[in-house]
């Protein structure tokens, strides 16, 4: 007798489905509402950006090089020796799908610390592996802050990679450099997550650690303060003998010629980076300034384009305040319970149109 279709399957992705962003499907289905929701960025691509775009677009009919020149750019901003220290992938998405497949086999373990993004799990899941979470610290502040110590206590035998984000999503703050250090040296895989650090300056980068560290990658995107989210553009940094064996599982012409192209006109342009961090962190102040006379509400200082908000003490949900958002035609982002407290939601930065209305609308919710 012929074995069912779903016999063939590995079995480690029984139970696993498609990953859909239900609030991103939303706000296309209504492009009336405003996105608050995805660390996108609020200003468009920059006229270099369009110009590129328009201009390769024009050129889609012919396949894409290996990237090198807009590679050579990414290592000479990172101080790097050459294009054989990036890698670039459709997203930083892909970057980890193809560390994942690089490193993991079945029941091999990645150390994640939590709450954070959830691209980590779902790749390693994919692999077989199995995703280890640590906890952030709950400090006496109310706020929740790195625990290198509970990172470095997890490591096991199948440990095969630990991943950090610096600046962490969705608490906004980075871990201090020494911890990096100490974690690098275990010698174990340790790829450190970038995807926000231009909003804070590449002075908070840790890709000087690639050169001296061997297992140390970081990752980047140009999703969110460049603005290119849906180009779809992330790449790896790491010594150039990491990014070899990495790159022996891409897929022939991952990232198209447009969006390389895009990519290198938005590197080159400094003063659209410039400007779009000066209003992302103007913006980011005064919703931090505006929010923080509401009695009870915890609003954690952010260094990227999101803030995380707690508002248990307040005595209401956070669900409830995401769901009055949404009746003012604003999508926010949810965030699961933890440390026992229920009163967690998220923004993205918008338009200054945009911010005020939140502004409003989370004063009167809070008021009510």
């Amino acid at each position: 007798m012929a074995k069912k279709m779903e016999e063939y399957f590995v079995p480690w992705m029984d139970g696993q489905k498609m990953y859909i962003s239900e609030h991103i499907e939303l706000a296309w289905r209504d492009p009336g509402l405003h996105r608050m929701m995805s660390n996108e960025n609020p200003i468009p691509p920059s006229k270099k950006v369009l110009e590129a775009i328009a201009k390769y677009g024009a050129m889609s009919n012919r396949y894409p090089d290996q990237g090198n020149t807009v590679r050579a750019k990414i290592a000479e901003i990172n101080g790097l020796d050459g294009p054989g220290n990036v890698l670039l992938g459709n997203g930083s998405s892909e970057v980890y799908d193809m560390m994942w497949r690089s490193l993991l086999q079945v029941g091999d373990e990645v150390i994640q610390h939590a709450p954070c993004f959830g691209i980590y799990k779902l790749r390693c899941v994919v692999c077989g592996g199995k995703l280890v979470s640590t906890n952030m610290r709950r400090g006496d502040d109310g706020l929740l802050h790195f625990d290198p110590d509970a990172v470095l206590a997890a490591i096991t035998p199948k440990t095969k990679a630990i991943v950090i984000a610096n600046p962490n999503n969705p608490t906004g703050n980075f871990m201090p450099a020494e911890h990096f250090v100490r974690i690098a040296e275990t010698g174990i895989p340790f790829v450190v997550d970038e995807a926000y650090i231009e909003y804070a300056g590449l002075g908070m980068s840790q890709v000087a650690l690639t050169k001296k560290y061997e297992n140390v990658m970081v990752t980047r995107t140009m999703s969110k303060a460049y603005g290119l989210a849906g180009m779809r553009f992330g790449y790896l940094l790491a010594a150039k003998s990491v990014i070899d064996r990495i790159a022996a599982t891409l897929i022939p012409w991952n990232v198209g010629t447009i969006a390389m192209w895009a990519a290198l006109a938005g590197f080159e342009d400094e003063e659209g980076l410039k400007e779009r961090v000066n209003y992302n962190n103007t913006q980011i102040n005064k919703i931090g300034e505006e929010l923080s006379s509401i009695k009870g509400l915890t609003v954690f200082p952010s260094q990227a384009n999101y803030m995380l908000f707690d508002g248990t003490d307040t005595g209401k949900k956070g669900d409830d305040l995401i769901k009055f958002a949404l009746s003012k035609g604003i999508i926010l982002r949810g965030q699961e319970n933890i440390y026992g407290r229920d009163g967690w939601w998220r923004l993205t930065i918008g338009t200054e149109q945009e911010n005020q209305m939140l502004i409003d609308l989370v004063k009167e919710f809070y008021s009510m």
